[in-house]
């Protein structure tokens, strides 16, 4: 089984397996599809990123208290490959867990998070209630808003940015087009 690479539709069934709750099923997505997006941008393998994005909160609904923990022992009771396990491990860093985000996949699903959070809830506000219609301005325009969506870590995001060594417009803009891609199945596609 060590040679087992997971496959989208793996990833899918253990995700609905271990979360009912449709808003983080749509979080998943949202995550799944940004990190599909920057994996072209790095010239990265899109479908281990897709699957890494779609499983890293494979706990969260369940077990909230133990997030990244429990997700570790599924994976590995499912023999998922170490790099994939630490990877999802990478997104808690500083948080639930002190596996520091080394590697691109690492470093993306680590800023991306929290910020697919942030871009949602923007776009819940906008009169369209769409993602399709949305700049990164209008992200930098609530960031500044501390109560806006004010369970999303912005310090994590900006650590985050750092790491990849972008701008955080870019990075905004750059999640906004990833999520563009799934705006129907996160609810974002709005009244355009």
């Amino acid at each position: 089984m060590a040679d087992y690479i997971p496959t989208r539709e793996d990833a899918y069934k253990l995700l609905t397996k271990h979360t009912e709750t449709d808003h983080l099923i749509k979080h998943a997505l949202a995550v799944e599809a940004t990190m599909a997006h920057f994996a072209e941008i790095y010239g990265e393998d899109v479908e281990k990123w897709r699957v890494i994005g779609l499983i890293h909160d494979l706990d969260f609904d369940k077990w909230p208290d133990q997030h990244c923990d429990m997700t570790k022992k599924i994976l590995e009771e499912e023999n998922w490959p170490e790099d994939y396990i630490r990877a999802v491990m990478s997104h808690g860093y500083g948080i639930r867990t002190d596996v520091k985000p080394t590697e691109n996949v690492e470093k993306v699903i680590y800023t991306i998070d929290e910020l697919t959070g942030l871009v949602l809830a923007t776009a819940l506000m906008r009169p369209s209630k769409s993602i399709l219609d949305m700049e990164a301005k209008s992200v930098k325009k609530k960031w500044k808003q501390k109560s806006f969506a004010a369970g999303v870590d912005r310090d994590i995001i900006e650590k985050g940015v750092e790491m990849l060594g972008m701008e955080l417009n870019d990075v905004i803009t750059e999640t906004i087009k990833g999520m563009r891609n799934v705006a129907e199945e996160i609810g974002l596609k709005g009244d355009l």
